[in-house]
């Protein structure tokens, strides 16, 4: 059996989802999600989760896999993107060749889709964060403290993992200075020994006003379509605002709107400007890894793994 795997991956807005949807029916592939927000049920809208028909019968796993009412971990995360890429790889083709007549005989091949730098790297290196025991202590005095004292605070301790969080993201910050403070050392990264995958890594590429204009053109759909009901609806569902919060970007901003702490225009120049600065933060943690090739076009990306693909 081939140990293929195709990793999608690029800033938010910046087109993975049609790309994989394109290359996966292709070269007759299924697609898990890499993002931190779509395994939560019920958050559809606000995450951007693909809907079933823009999946184009593509089977789809790692969405709506847990209660936004419940914590989720990276570690959590590895166990079912890898068990999902084994059930993957197992499947015959539904035919002996693909439409670009590449023999099919080792099973269908996996593309891991998404955003979110750290499930990737935990998946393709192997890599997890410790296993901190909580601090309900601790983290009830850093609760206190507002988003940006959390923020410099961690950025003092430890730079590496400022440069790659979510700086508004008040439950990372606190468990990211937790893991710090009492280990006394900077967030580190541990090493399982890693799946030997025959890997190629993709990364979607847009020019910064490109993608602002993107952003902006998600937002105002995402709008549209009824995010603001969607977060009112998770609110009378039982989710605490500051639950809400917690989730970031647009759910922060539109549970603070909601609670009538900043208007309409205040929460979407927010959403806005926190997304572009998020998307940064993503280029930052992917630019580190000289495996990725950067492509502009969907023919790019094609030509990659059909080169790829050829060599089973």
């Amino acid at each position: 059996m081939s140990n293929k795997l195709i990793v999608i991956l690029g800033p938010n807005a910046s087109g993975k989802t049609d790309l994989s949807i394109k290359l996966a029916k292709k070269f007759d592939g299924e697609v898990i999600s890499a993002d931190s927000r779509q395994v939560y049920k019920r958050m559809n809208i606000g995450t951007g989760k693909i809907t079933k028909k823009e999946m184009q019968a593509i089977p789809h796993y790692l969405l709506d896999v847990v209660s936004p009412k419940k914590k989720f971990t990276v570690v959590q995360y590895r166990n079912l993107a890898l068990k999902a890429i084994k059930k993957i790889q197992k499947k015959s083709l539904s035919s002996h060749q693909n439409s670009e007549g590449i023999s099919g005989s080792d099973g269908k091949i996996p593309f891991l889709v998404g955003g979110t730098g750290f499930y990737i790297q935990s998946v393709i290196d192997g890599i997890i964060i410790p296993e901190v025991k909580p601090d309900w202590k601790l983290r009830k005095k850093l609760e206190k403290k507002s988003i940006q004292e959390l923020f410099k605070m961690l950025k003092k301790i430890d730079k590496r993992r400022a440069k790659t969080i979510e700086s508004k993201n008040k439950r990372r910050l606190i468990r990211a200075l937790e893991i710090v403070i009492k280990t006394k050392k900077p967030v580190p990264l541990f090493k399982k020994k890693p799946p030997q995958f025959e890997l190629l890594m993709i990364g979607v590429k847009r020019n910064p006003e490109e993608l602002k204009k993107r952003i902006r053109k998600r937002l105002l759909e995402r709008l549209k379509i009824g995010m603001i009901a969607e977060i009112k609806n998770l609110r009378e569902s039982g989710l605490s605002w500051k639950r809400l919060e917690e989730f970031g970007l647009e759910y922060r901003y539109i549970a603070l709107y909601l609670q009538s702490k900043i208007t309409k225009k205040e929460m979407m120049e927010q959403i806005q400007k926190q997304s572009e600065h998020f998307a940064k933060r993503q280029m930052t943690w992917f630019k580190r890894d000289p495996r990725i090739h950067w492509i502009k076009t969907p023919r790019q990306a094609e030509k990659l793994v059909k080169k790829e693909l050829g060599s089973l």
